[in-house]
């Protein structure tokens, strides 16, 4: 879609497939980053907290966006788009835990677009990391990324 298009999709949601959070996800992101707490990587140890199992590192949860985006077919997407960088974000809250072996959706909804200048521009993406089966999101982010065409 063209640039009018895009900003004409502001609200619009949209929800991408599930992702399963494996545990074998969480150990990699654990080993990427060097937090191998217990909560995370010992299953054993895990029965024995609130959450009865391990759960994925928050921050594995907010690196899932770009999958969450990818396996988003009906997100709004700018054509001829050469290169798309992170550019921060606005807000994170991480609301429930994410048990491992559970699947995680993002609801999604662009809520800013703009051209920063010609061929660059930027826009923020509000999206809600659902868990199957729990009424409590995982995380609510706002994202900003700036794309160039």
């Amino acid at each position: 879609m063209n640039a009018d298009e895009m900003k004409a999709s502001i609200g619009k949601e949209t929800v991408s497939d599930w992702i399963e959070v494996s545990q074998d996800m969480i150990n990699k992101f654990a080993d990427a980053t060097g937090d191998h707490q217990f909560i995370h990587v010992d299953p054993e140890r895990a029965k024995q907290t609130p959450f009865g199992t391990t759960i994925a590192h928050g921050f594995l949860t907010l690196s899932l966006l770009p999958l969450i985006a990818a396996k988003n077919a009906d997100a709004p997407r700018l054509d001829g788009v050469k290169m798309g960088v992170n550019y921060g974000g606005n807000k994170v809250r991480f609301l429930a835990p994410v048990p491992s072996g559970s699947r995680v959706r993002g609801r999604s909804k662009i809520t800013e677009f703009d051209e920063k200048r010609p061929g660059q521009f930027q826009y923020t993406t509000e999206t809600t990391v659902e868990i199957e089966g729990s009424e409590k999101p995982a995380m609510i982010a706002e994202w900003i990324t700036q794309i160039f065409v």
